[in-house]
């Protein structure tokens, strides 16, 4: 039988296997943690209302239909089948960023968790998919449910670098335009970017009907501004520099940075989707366990 592994260059199928390896591990170790199966919120779609009877978990209560009809019902839901999923990584050049020699830069952790969310779909037997952007669309792969696919997903991953300036919207966009299908999008991004043309393009994707799940990835030092006395601070995508003192920014800039990413999250959840934020120093395992919860949360 012929292998994909085959067709790749010995350095890339050296970091396949990596990747692959650290997938595995990743997932094998989330799975062991849990009592309940890990998948069931991933496929979910509303199927119908029926009335409320005690003992029903309250958290399944319409209380838009209580309120027109001044009835309480609960919301059933049953398992999609032939999921469409697209994992959509960031790739510009600020995401190639780490605060600590040493550790996983935020382009590492995404292509980590990118190929455990692949790992995990195919497990299920779900269609996954790629999407790369950074000034725009770079790279697509149609979603597939096959071992082959997340090989092809996997080498894509193993050969990325962090490039080129961050525009999302574009990127995004394109994602809408060209995505036919109601598929569940997984962007794994630092949303570093003008948070409204990206909220609009999340919104484009929400109108075409898309499943909507947005990892923002932020370095620990760059979440807390870990760093004392005079620093130069660095914009990894124009190359300006500032000089400035990091004990007496600090207040300043986490209030910005927290109202950025609250930003982002009221916008996501506006359109009905799930927003998870972590930083690179987040164990995988409960970084997929906060996505399970956003997605069970709404059920």
């Amino acid at each position: 039988m012929v292998r994909p592994e085959q067709y790749l260059s010995p350095e890339i199928a050296r970091r396949v296997q990596r990747l692959d390896l650290r997938a595995k591990f990743i997932v094998e170790g989330f799975l062991a943690g849990l009592n309940d199966s890990p998948y069931r919120a991933l496929s979910l779609e509303f199927s119908e209302h029926r009335k409320y009877v005690p003992g029903d978990d309250p958290k399944r209560l319409d209380w838009t239909a209580w309120a027109k009809t001044d009835r309480l019902y609960i919301r059933t839901y049953q398992a999609q089948t032939n999921l469409e999923a697209y994992v959509l990584v960031d790739t510009s050049r600020s995401m190639d960023y780490t605060g600590r020699p040493g550790t996983m830069t935020k382009l590492e952790y995404a292509t980590a968790l990118a190929a455990a969310l692949g790992y995990l779909l195919t497990a299920q037997r779900d269609a996954v998919g790629l999407g790369l952007l950074g000034s725009q669309l770079n790279r697509l792969l149609r979603p597939r449910a096959s071992r082959r696919q997340l090989v092809r997903i996997l080498a894509e991953l193993a050969g990325i670098h962090g490039e080129g300036p961050t525009a999302l919207a574009a990127g995004l966009h394109a994602v809408a335009r060209r995505v036919k299908r109601r598929s569940l999008i997984l962007l794994l991004s630092d949303l570093v970017d003008e948070a409204e043309p990206v909220l609009e393009a999340l919104r484009h994707l929400a109108f075409r009907g898309h499943d909507v799940v947005v990892f923002q990835i932020l370095d620990a030092t760059e979440r807390e501004l870990d760093l004392s006395g005079p620093v130069v601070l660095e914009d990894p995508e124009t190359g300006t520099r500032v000089v400035t003192d990091a004990d007496h920014i600090r207040a300043a800039y986490t209030q910005r940075l927290r109202d950025l990413v609250d930003g982002y999250e009221r916008g996501v959840r506006n359109v009905g989707g799930d927003f998870v934020c972590m930083t690179t120093s987040t164990s995988f395992d409960k970084a997929l366990c906060r996505f399970l919860s956003e997605r069970k949360r709404r059920f």
